[in-house]
């Protein structure tokens, strides 16, 4: 499942630079994370670097964009195959 930023996002500018498939983006007002882009790190690390990076705990699973292990590493596979 691709995942999201919560409201709470400080804009501390952590997690956009760690992403390595330039998934997130400076919205409106916090960060986004663009589903069709976010493989949840799978292809690139064993964890999603966003997630790790964030101070305040605010990138959580988007239940909009649920997706299995092997739909995110075709995903992948799509971008950078």
């Amino acid at each position: 499942m691709a995942l999201f930023i919560e409201d709470s996002c400080i804009n501390c500018d952590m997690c956009d630079p760690e992403c390595p498939n330039e998934a997130i983006t400076l919205g409106e007002h916090i960060y986004e994370i663009d589903a069709d882009k976010c493989t949840e790190c799978i292809g690139h690390y064993d964890k999603p670097t966003c997630v790790s990076v964030c101070p305040i705990d605010c990138v959580k699973p988007d239940p909009n964009h649920v997706e299995d292990e092997e739909s995110l590493l075709a995903k992948f596979l799509k971008m950078h195959g």
